[in-house]
């Protein structure tokens, strides 16, 4: 199907092609045919996006003088907007991205749900008054940072870059989004929702350009006052450089290595059911992904036997002209990437249970096999390394103390699962794993409202929830002497 949407830059309230006039091709992954051209941001581009939301955030400037109920309108109009082209939006996500129209249908929900509980931020965002000694009057005041960069990955490019406009615009901020080059196109219709919710020039610009040069020059703007990242640890890594250049705060939310421990107590149908959709859900592209399966060695075989069925039993295919339940990887050199971490799976000595390749009924598309691994050890590259795709690596484990240390063996701490009928065991574990958050007998699971972000090597700082009302508010203390 041919693409009909937006495909130009938009910076300072205006449609505009890129300053060197140069274009890029995107592809649908499940046919490995092209589905757009689109307009390629550099570094000037990103100058002009970044000047024009500084003059849109500026003291005095109608965004920053608006009445913060009128902000809160301004987010319930977007919302509104968004949920007017939602069928548009899922069918470009799916097109773009791979994820199959019920995956997508998720993404654009939580986006409308996200705007919404932020648009109920605008007017309670306050600060305090200080108790100090003598006739002093001592307060605090939340003002916005000013230009904010989002900077998004191609695994969830409409959800993700909603997760962090919302709270960003919310306290006032203006923003600067620069979408993947491998799936620019969902982003693109966040500059059709601001425009129709009648947003002020230049508080919404969206640059998709490649991530080497305008999302490099996006990170490193000494106009740029905070920068919002999603993607893998080392890119983040690269991305905190670039800041620091200036001092700029970020937020960054990067890999995972997410388990998923299961005792002999829990319902093991359940159990199965979510390590399922944890791990093979957008094909595995997740950094909260459940890739790790850590049972108890009683009931091992009962678990994998139900992974194993759930598995193989689920049909592969974009899900718009077929009944596909997981699609495919989103480029060639992931799944190229994916299928390499399978080989070392094998030549490490793990035994894969299920899938291990590319499916034979797939004559194109980026497609992998949902692959289960079991005798694996925590040591194995497999268990360490953030594969991005359809792979679970099962481990066993003797006891409680076992299970928390095989758990907590990883660099990464974003999201743990918990499956168990009891309750002391549901919060003593809970309390010893070191993750940013942990579920019990569900995964995966996320809410506007609930702060997101990991330990460790998984990032710094929290999108969601109050938690990134802070991200986005500097704090200015006022000391007023009454004497």
């Amino acid at each position: 199907m041919s693409y009909t949407g937006p495909t130009e830059l938009y910076i300072g309230g205006e449609w505009t092609t890129a300053d060197s006039g140069e274009t890029f091709v995107t592809e649908d992954p499940a046919t490995e045919e092209p589905y757009a051209e689109v307009a390629e941001a550099a570094e000037a581009d990103v100058d002009s996006a970044v000047a024009a939301a500084e003059d849109a955030v500026a003291r005095g400037s109608e965004w920053r003088s608006l009445d913060p109920r009128e902000r809160g309108q301004h987010l319930h109009a977007f919302a509104d907007a968004i949920e007017e082209r939602k069928d548009e939006i899922i069918e470009v996500e799916s097109y773009d991205n791979g994820k199959t129209p019920f995956e997508a249908s998720i993404d654009v929900d939580m986006v409308i749900d996200t705007f919404r509980y932020y648009a109920g931020w605008t007017d309670k965002v306050q600060g305090d008054q200080v108790p100090v000694p003598g006739d002093r009057l001592n307060y605090t005041v939340r003002e916005p940072v000013g230009v904010t960069g989002h900077i998004i990955p191609w695994n969830y490019p409409f959800q993700l870059a909603g997760r962090s406009l919302a709270p960003a615009l919310a306290c006032g901020n203006s923003a600067v989004l620069k979408p993947s080059s491998t799936t620019p196109l969902s982003a693109l219709y966040y500059a059709v929702a601001a425009e129709e919710a009648g947003f002020p020039d230049g508080v919404l610009n969206v640059v998709p350009g490649r991530g080497s040069v305008a999302g490099n020059h996006l990170a490193q703007h000494p106009d740029v006052e905070h920068v919002a990242f999603t993607g893998s640890t080392g890119v983040g890594k690269g991305v905190m450089e670039r800041a620091s250049q200036n001092v700029t705060g970020v937020t960054l939310e990067l890999g995972g290595k997410g388990p998923n421990v299961v005792f002999p107590d829990a319902d093991l149908d359940d159990a199965a059911m979510g390590c399922h959709y944890g791990i093979f859900m957008n094909a595995g592209q997740m950094c909260w992904a459940g890739s790790r399966l850590v049972v108890h060695e009683s009931v091992h075989d009962e678990v994998v036997e139900r992974v194993v069925e759930q598995a193989e039993s689920t049909p592969l295919g974009s899900g718009i002209d077929d009944d596909g339940r997981m699609g495919p990887t989103v480029s060639e050199s992931q799944q190229q990437e994916v299928l390499d971490y399978i080989e070392t799976g094998k030549e490490e000595g793990a035994t894969v249970a299920c899938g291990g390749g590319v499916p034979d009924d797939k004559d194109e598309g980026y497609f992998v096999e949902p692959t289960v691994f079991t005798d694996v050890t925590n040591d194995m590259t497999i268990a360490r390394e953030e594969i991005f795709g359809p792979v679970l690596s099962v481990i066993s484990f003797e006891d409680q103390e076992e299970a928390i240390e095989i758990a907590n063996d990883s660099p990464y701490g974003l999201m743990a699962g918990i499956w168990t009928s009891d309750l002391t065991t549901a919060h003593t574990v809970a309390d010893r794993l070191d993750y940013g958050m942990v579920t019990v007998n569900e995964y995966p699971v996320t809410q506007p409202q609930t702060p997101f972000g990991g330990f460790k090597e998984s990032g710094l700082g929290r999108e969601q929830g109050t938690e990134a009302l802070h991200e986005y508010t500097q704090t200015k203390n006022v000391n007023i002497n009454l004497e």
